[in-house]
């Protein structure tokens, strides 16, 4: 009986976008029942049985050594992301404890660092579930305004970033390239779920989504690997109308499951002046409301 692992159907989806052509094998003329390679066919790139591959890829092999990973990688042709990607899913095959709801702080220094970047550049800190634990008000105009601006202080009502983008009307319609934006996120999810496979509630997060949202459930299923780092989005916003924003992730020193998301916009250009208007618009359309203190 076929019980496919996390490790398994990764595996199976990336031998499934290549072809004999891609990795120079013959082809024989044979016709085949589905696309991509075969089972046999990647052992042989690999260097491992048949009978040991089928059994990675059927989840009846516990792990895999670095060595076969590193194979398997190569045959594979996988980038550095989904290599990172395929060692991740063979070290979570052990049990690894389950993860608490709301255990997820923002420092002091980090708030204020947040408030004090209010008035150049929109950012958030974002939790390991994609959770908005914290934000200054340029970032909350710019992504939320139709959210509470204290939302983030609740742990039980926090914006969730992957939710908001497929099951937010106003969200959706923030980004142009809505298609582009949900594969990200989804790539992105992929590599959360594979680092923390003991969080309940990132997985229930992803059975929501799953259950809701057909467009999720099709790039769920597609294995897309995609870590943040630096991406540009077109945004129609509803204050300030058209602009485009560079974003980028960054990793918060001593808290490796928190980032920082930051905005910016190319420097003289009708975005930058966008950007000036929603800064003015953050400072004076909402009331000041201090920041819950962290414990």
């Amino acid at each position: 009986m076929d019980r496919t692992s996390p490790l398994g159907a990764f595996l199976k989806a990336r031998r499934a976008r290549l072809s004999p052509d891609d990795v120079g094998l013959p082809r024989y003329g044979d016709r085949r029942r589905v696309p991509g390679l075969r089972r046999e066919e990647v052992a042989l790139l690999a260097g491992v049985s048949a009978g040991y591959y089928t059994r990675l890829e059927q989840g009846r092999q516990a792990n895999a050594s670095p060595e076969v990973l590193d194979a398997l990688a190569r045959a594979l042709h996988l980038s550095p992301a989904e290599r990172d990607h395929l060692y991740d899913l063979s070290s979570t095959t052990g049990h690894r404890p389950a993860v608490s709801g709301d255990d997820e702080k923002v420092s002091a220094d980090l708030r204020t660092l947040l408030t004090t970047m209010a008035a150049h550049v929109p950012a958030l800190v974002v939790g390991r579930r994609n959770d908005v634990l914290a934000w200054n008000r340029t970032g909350h105009a710019l992504l939320a305004p139709h959210l509470d601006f204290a939302a983030p202080d609740d742990p039980g009502g926090r914006p969730n970033l992957s939710r908001l983008v497929f099951l937010d009307a106003p969200t959706r319609a923030l980004y142009r390239d809505w298609p582009a934006k949900a594969r990200a996120v989804v790539g992105n999810l992929r590599i959360l779920t594979a680092r923390n496979p003991g969080d309940t509630h990132l997985a229930a997060l992803i059975a929501e989504l799953t259950a809701r949202s057909a467009e999720f459930r099709s790039m769920w299923d597609a294995h897309t690997v995609a870590p943040c780092g630096r991406d540009v989005h077109t945004l129609a916003h509803p204050a300030v109308g058209e602009l485009t924003v560079t974003q980028q992730t960054f990793d918060v020193p001593k808290e490796p499951h928190q980032s920082l998301v930051t905005f910016t916009a190319e420097p003289g250009s009708p975005s930058t002046a966008a950007l000036e208007a929603l800064k003015t618009r953050g400072r004076t359309v909402d009331a000041p409301v201090a920041c819950a203190p962290t414990p």
